[in-house]
């Protein structure tokens, strides 16, 4: 299904793409080397709470999972880039964190994702973050109505295969709205030209994820928690973005 929003509905996005925002802020600021994963997910869940929000991760149980994930947030580390489950693991100098959050507030919902260093960062892991940051910043440039999301494949890939990254296309960027997953499927590389054409309010989390040497996942025991299969490190930044009449506008910014 793709939905697109009413003006309305759109203003409801703005508001729970900000929690999003400052949630994920918050928590980035409080994050120290010895913190606990499960301590993370802690303050998540007491945030979400606070401000009337729903967890879209708590129930979540699709085919690729095992079960509902039954947390508040994801965590992954180092090798781990998508939905690493909290579990009791205290962060150490040098670990490279994804924090990625999507919740639900007065039925709209928004997705975002960071990684940072916790401590002192190497080099290679910054340069990680850098090259998802610029890929996510460059479909950014491109998006507004009447643009294919190939165009903005495009440029994520164009982005990422440059810095020397390999391009997984098994999980990408999607629409979002009164639900997390919905259609359009957004790949972090394509054609430009091709694919659905992008309609005023029509949202989309848009998620660069690169692995530093392969392109080939591996399962955790968890069921959940997606590594690298070289165990090479990991990053992963997302924004959800509304298309409005004249552009875009990134939802999921700190207020």
């Amino acid at each position: 299904m793709i939905e697109i929003l009413t003006p309305s509905e759109l203003e409801k996005a703005r508001a729970t793409g900000a929690l999003v925002g400052t949630i994920l802020h918050t928590l980035r600021d409080r994050i120290r080397v010895g913190t606990n994963l499960l301590e993370i997910d802690r303050w998540a869940k007491a945030m979400i709470e606070e401000a009337g929000a729903v967890s879209c991760y708590v129930d979540y149980a699709p085919s690729f999972g095992r079960g509902a994930f039954g947390h508040h947030i994801c965590t992954a580390v180092n090798d781990a880039v998508l939905h690493g489950l909290p579990h009791d693991r205290v962060l150490a100098d040098g670990d490279l964190l994804t924090l990625d959050l999507a919740v639900t507030l007065d039925g709209i919902a928004a997705d975002a994702a960071t990684s940072f260093v916790v401590g002192t960062p190497e080099a290679a892991d910054l340069a990680l973050v850098d090259a998802t940051e610029r890929a996510l910043a460059a479909a950014i440039d491109v998006a507004g109505p009447g643009v294919r999301i190939g165009d903005l494949s495009h440029a994520i890939g164009t982005v990422l295969k440059a810095a020397g990254y390999p391009v997984n296309t098994e999980f990408g960027g999607h629409g979002i709205g009164s639900t997390m997953h919905q259609d359009p499927h957004v790949s972090n590389t394509g054609r430009p030209g091709r694919g659905y054409r992008l309609r005023p309010g029509l949202l989309l989390a848009l998620e660069p994820w690169v692995m530093a040497d392969t392109g080939v996942l591996v399962t955790d025991p968890d069921g959940w928690t997606l590594r690298s299969a070289t165990g090479a490190r990991t990053a992963h930044t997302e924004h959800t973005v509304a298309i409005t009449e004249d552009g875009v506008e990134v939802l999921t910014l700190p207020r």
